[in-house]
Order: structure tokens, then sequence, then C-alpha cells
């Protein structure tokens, strides 16, 4: 958990300036969907530890961690979808959201593999 809580806290504190920095370049989607992004990325990391410890305490059976998985991707892409239609936002800035939230798991991760 507290692995999660740093990758959280690093996370906010990149995606907060990221969008500040792209509200100079396009003021009207461009930060939002950054916002965006990065808080669809962080909800999805959240599912994926639950599923994760789920498997490894056996509380779940795998049909029902497979079942959780495939709801909670159907629900991330429902919600871009009907963003994406509506013309509510960036797609590339939804793209950066995720990619900086992936970058900061990726990194926290190595950091973490290292102390151990």
């Amino acid at each position: 958990m507290l692995l999660l809580k740093r990758i959280y806290k690093l996370s906010l504190f990149i995606l907060i300036p990221a969008a500040l920095i792209s509200a100079i370049i396009e003021w009207k989607l461009l930060p939002v969907s950054i916002l965006i992004g990065g808080t669809l990325g962080l909800a999805n990391l959240k599912g994926l530890v639950r599923g994760v410890e789920g498997l490894v305490k056996m509380q779940k059976t795998s049909g029902v961690l497979i079942f959780s998985s495939f709801i909670r991707l159907m629900i991330i892409g429902f919600i871009l979808s009907v963003l994406i239609i509506e013309k509510m936002i960036n797609i590339v800035g939804v793209l950066a959201g995720f990619t900086i939230v992936f970058t900061v798991v990726l990194i926290e991760g190595l950091r973490a593999a290292r102390e151990m």
C-alpha cells in the first residue's frame, strides 16, 4: 500500500503541473484531458491492485477476478467513448495522462525492486 500511495502522490505531482503548462498551449480541452487520462489511469491501477491482492490472498476465485477486470476495462472504455463522441476531451491529452501514470508506475516499481 505504501508503494501505491507513492505512485498516487508522484502522479498528481506531475499531472497537475502538466495540465497547468498545457493550459498555456491550448486552454479548452488539453488540460482537462490530461487530468481525465491520469485519473482513469490511477483508477485502473487501483483496480489492478485489488485484483492482484485478491489473487495472492485467494479471496476471490479466478473467474470473479477475470470478470471484475473485464467490467473495469469496459467502464473505462465506455467513459472514454462517451467523452470522445461528445468532443469533451482531447485524445492526445488523455494519452498524455495515461503515459504519465504509466511512467510513474514503472519508475516506482523499479525503485521498489532495487530496494528489495
